[in-house]
């Protein structure tokens, strides 16, 4: 198969006759922040970090590109998790170097060939990461534009550039040079401009490739199955593994963690076909074989006897697990006398919201391949953390980051931290152990189990209005028992101690986004209950969701229309503008209750309801993603307890837009992930950790129950580009319990909202004395 070989573009790059390249010196990459994730690493590579390499018409070429005329390169560390950023940061690019689309290729998260830009989270590809591309961009553009304007002797600003051809701006001149004949017989490099160098960049009122609905180039290839996911790699001499894992699926962290094996029969296998070899380190266990099959049936006949294990903690009260897990205060914002303030007031309310444990659910299990081969080991990966990931197999082999390779490829989405990584340790160590490359796939099993949950998150919420409905007082304290799941092969080999590690990263959008003159805002750092890391929204969807039932609790107690409520005490003018924007394109009636429990002539109680919130994201008290606001329809069967949801406006503010049909695509994708979640997912742990193993154990949504999803962009192009990638999900719980309140006159505390729950709530059964 055609796989792409990034590691070889750098030295071919470098020493291209006719190029120019626009660079950073290599440095180490920043230590993350206190309490943060990402992986310390002094690692410093020896050639510069390429973001442009713009090739004349002849001279060494990397093996990837083009082999006919002049093309461009461009290198971004982020990785394309199926959002279609490899479409928009092309579209940045081609816009800035004024080239045409068909001329430039995007090379993203190959550790040896794309800059280290940190791991793919938190909306920032475009946001934060694109910046340095663009102004890279810019750079190669005004130096070619210099070159001709030397060669012709007439000033840079008498000169026009239009698809990689310089003309002078005088139509009566002829004078014509495209990119490929100024670099003829040169190479340049152009160092990247610090942050605060002024770079001349195109105005925004230039735009002609961004703002327009560039078509992904990545479906194509999709559609007609030509491209290669991470799944398909096949390469010489390669077998195949299975790993088997301990019997505590889901649980990271305690004494037993790698001390767990008892006995491995490795007679067990030794009959089957396939010259299957086992491998033992600690409590890593895999087995290898010629074919797929073989080393699944070798999976499944291994003889492996465990130790007894503790039992996990009871999570089937999530709320008393997550109270009782010792934390540390953290306090965030302390503003006004928020006791003073609550004595006083008209109304005061307390409340406590829990969020589930909830999967990533990638609909593929995980898989990598690895080729350990003099002293070098290639890693063909999904992962969206390429370089964070580079430097934890180093802390597992001991080999030296200059000496592993990652090639990213698509794979199945996550929006997450799943089991990408871990397949990739998993493939590394079969490999150097058997001397072979090594492809391993997880079982379905497997992946449900021991990926990284999104965490399960109590939020206590006491406020207080006035007898005008204004508000006083906003006491906020949320619990958040997640890290960043350390990679199982560290764990289970003994490479690293199995002790919990407690990260600050419950504090995302943990300020709510109203005016409340009196504010207490906490964050009880703790470690993991199970094997939890980050999914989409963070901690910021579980905060919203306690901000926005809240806040439409407060309106109701208040006599005040939900929509109005919020715009009283909204201080943000885009957010306003924003909100208003949605609540007319749904056409919302202002005082216009819904069923409120009271069945409908159709026997179904309906309702509506409305949140919104900014994405808040990264070390407190960080800093916003897009804006974002729903409007939600939806009927309840009282019978059954079931939601149907009918209709959902959702805007989004998201500044400049690069490519408003990838940015309607990223929506798509947030609102059904956010229904999925809110009314289904809940991850299900017996004593041994997590019971979910297959797709009738966790259920998500499917294309028959997905609403219309009506769709609103602000305009704002005049603004800089905000992330995109999650900011629409975080709204989405509220606008649904708030949905509920007014179908069913009840309020609910606690997701997902499953027809049991709902249920459940309208008949409660009375308990005995």
């Amino acid at each position: 198969m055609n796989l792409p070989q990034p590691e070889e573009m750098p030295g071919a790059l470098l020493a291209c006759a006719d190029a120019l390249l626009v660079v950073r010196e290599p440095t180490a990459p920043p230590r993350p922040a206190p309490g943060q994730p990402g992986v310390a690493s002094d690692y410093v590579q020896a050639t510069p970090e390429i973001f442009i390499a713009l090739l004349g018409d002849s001279g060494q070429r990397p093996q990837d590109t083009a082999s006919a005329g002049w093309c461009v390169l461009a290198f971004n560390g982020h990785v394309d998790l199926g959002t279609g950023i490899r479409t928009s940061l092309a579209q940045i690019v081609a816009e800035e170097l004024e080239v045409p689309l068909t001329r430039l290729e995007m090379v993203l998260g190959h550790t040896n060939a794309a800059p280290n830009q940190g791991p793919t989270i938190a909306s920032a590809s475009i946001q934060i990461s694109a910046v340095p591309l663009r102004r890279a961009a810019a750079q190669a553009r005004e130096h070619l534009l210099m070159l001709a304007a030397r060669q012709w002797d007439i000033p840079r600003d008498a000169l026009r550039v239009r698809d990689g051809v310089i003309r002078p701006a005088d139509a009566s001149d002829p004078r014509q040079l495209h990119y490929g004949q100024l670099l003829h017989g040169q190479h340049i490099r152009l160092l990247l401009a610090p942050p605060d160098q002024e770079v001349r960049l195109k105005p925004a009122h230039e735009y002609k490739i961004v703002g327009q609905g560039i078509a992904r180039v990545d479906i194509p290839a999709k559609a007609t199955g030509e491209l290669s996911f991470v799944h398909d790699v096949r390469v010489p001499g390669m077998r195949h593994g299975r790993v088997i894992r301990p019997p505590h699926p889901g649980r990271d962290a305690g004494s037993f963690i790698g001390r767990c094996l008892a006995d491995l029969d490795r007679d067990s296998v030794a009959g089957l076909p396939g010259n299957v070899q086992v491998v033992a380190q600690g409590d890593f266990i895999g087995v290898v074989a010629d074919r797929e099959e073989q080393a699944i049936a070798a999976m499944r006949a291994l003889k492996v006897r465990w130790k007894p294990i503790p039992p996990t903690p009871r999570l089937d009260d999530l709320e008393q697990a997550i109270r009782a897990n010792p934390s540390t205060a953290r306090p965030l914002i302390e503003e006004g006398d928020i006791d003073t303030a609550c004595a006083g007031a008209a109304t005061h309310l307390r409340r406590s919201y829990v969020w589930p444990y909830q999967m990533h659910a990638s609909i593929g299990p995980s898989c990598a391949v690895a080729d350990f081969s003099d002293g070098r080991l290639t890693v063909w990966t999904g992962t969206q953390n390429p370089h964070m990931l580079r430097a934890d197999l180093n802390r597992l082999l001991k080999l030296g980051e200059d000496r592993i390779d990652l090639i990213r490829l698509e794979a199945a989405g996550c929006y997450g931290r799943n089991c990408a990584d871990d397949v990739c340790a998993d493939a590394a160590l079969l490999s150097i152990a058997v001397g072979a490359p090594v492809r391993v796939q997880l079982t379905r099993e497997q992946e449900h189990q021991w990926e990284p949950k999104g965490t399960g998150q109590l939020m206590d919420v006491s406020a207080a209005i006035d007898a005008d409905g204004d508000l006083l007082a906003y006491d906020f304290g949320v619990r958040y028992p997640s890290n960043d799941a350390p990679l199982l092969a560290l764990l289970l080999t003994g490479a690293i101690p199995a002790e919990p590690r407690t990260l600050e990263m419950g504090d995302r959008t943990a300020a709510p986004p109203y005016r409340y003159p009196n504010r207490r805002i906490v964050c009880h750092d703790m470690a993991p209950l199970v094997r939890a890391s980050w999914l989409r929204g963070v901690s910021a969807l579980p905060n919203s969701f306690a901000h926005e039932c809240m806040i439409d609790e407060l309106a109701h107690a208040a006599g005040a229309d939900p929509v109005e409520y919020r715009l009283r005490h909204l201080d943000d003018q885009r957010a306003i503008e924003l909100l208003q924007a949605v609540a007319a394109r749904a056409q919302w009636r202002p005082m216009t209750p819904g069923s409120r429990g009271r069945r409908g002539a159709d026997g179904r109680l309906h309702g509506r309801g409305v949140a919104y919130a900014r994405y808040v994201h990264s070390k407190f008290p960080g800093f916003g993603a897009a804006w974002a606001a729903w409007v939600i329809d939806l009927s309840v069967d009282p019978a059954s307890g079931r939601i149907d949801v009918e209709r959902i406006v959702v805007g989004q503010d998201t500044g400049m837009i690069i490519n408003p049909d990838g940015v309607r695509h990223q929506i798509h994708g947030n609102v059904n992930q956010t229904l999925s979640r809110s009314l289904l997912e809940k991850v299900v742990f017996d004593d041994a950790g997590v019971a979910c193993r297959e797709w009738g154990g966790y259920p998500i949504i499917g294309f028959k129950n997905l609403p219309a999803i009506d769709v609103l962009l602000m305009p704002r192009q005049d603004e800089p580009p905000m992330g995109a990638g999650e900011s629409a999900s975080v709204p989405g719980p509220a606008a649904i319990a708030n949905a509920l309140f007014d179908a069913t006159g009840l309020r609910f505390y606690e997701a997902p909202f499953t027809p049991e729950a709902v249920h459940a709530a309208l008949f409660p059964v009375a308990r005995e004395p």
